[in-house]
């Protein structure tokens, strides 16, 4: 993928993205969407927020095989995430069902596909961590989708894929090179829209969401799934 290559990030449009996931992908996208449904409230945030709810799930995955690995903390230098790095962060797994949902294998192997062919010594197997993070707003309490600010994740690769967006106001994409400079600013709005990136290259940010009616709350439904080298030892 030249893109990905050449600027550091790649993005997809909806239909392009399940055209990777395939067929399988597609059909079952309902049921991947829904269990956004049933994820509790992220007790680690810092700045005592409550507008984040997530579930978190690793696997080591390579061309050959993608198994899932114990479940284990989530952690973060605070190089990296100043807001709530430099801890050990036990959220609650990802379900059985959708560690192993078509829409998930599915987005792990593309980002392999895409990946591992570009990667300088690629490893034999990536450590691959997956997030379902979804962000509320209310009138009056904006939800923060990257409240540590434009960052890197301390990663090799990332993806972020659009699950659902309700009543949503912003919500901006924001790319950045590491000096600062702007490399890109757009909005994720369909399901299944998504951006691969270099986390080596640039930065990556989502400006607050706001409801659009403020009578009701603004959802904002996304996957992370990250990849780096599998610490050997």
């Amino acid at each position: 993928m030249s893109a990905l290559s050449e600027e550091g990030f790649v993005r997809f449009e909806a239909d392009e993205t399940k055209a990777l996931l395939g067929p399988a992908a597609t059909a079952a996208w309902a049921s991947f969407a829904d269990s956004w449904n049933d994820l509790p409230l992220d007790g680690f945030m810092a700045d005592g927020g409550r507008y984040r709810r997530r579930r978190f799930a690793a696997f080591s995955a390579s061309p050959q095989a993608v198994e899932r690995k114990p479940h284990q903390p989530h952690w973060q230098s605070r190089d990296y995430n100043p807001l709530n790095g430099g801890v050990q962060r036990w959220f609650e797994p990802v379900t059985d069902a959708i560690a192993d949902h078509p829409v998930t294998q599915g987005v792990v192997r593309a980002g392999l596909s895409l990946f591992h062919p570009i990667t300088s010594l690629a490893p034999a197997a990536w450590h691959v961590e997956l997030h379902q993070f979804r962000i509320e707003a209310r009138a009056g309490e904006e939800g923060q989708p990257t409240p540590e600010g434009a960052h890197r994740d301390g990663v090799d690769w990332v993806i972020v894929m659009l699950v659902d967006r309700q009543n949503v106001d912003s919500g901006v994409t924001d790319i950045f090179s590491p000096d600062g400079a702007s490399l890109g600013s757009f909005t994720l709005t369909a399901p299944g829209d998504a951006v691969f990136l270099d986390d080596h290259r640039v930065l990556h940010g989502v400006t607050p969401i706001r409801p659009l009616d403020p009578a009701q709350p603004a959802v904002r439904d996304v996957l992370v799934v990250t990849y780096r080298r599998e610490e050997v030892g």
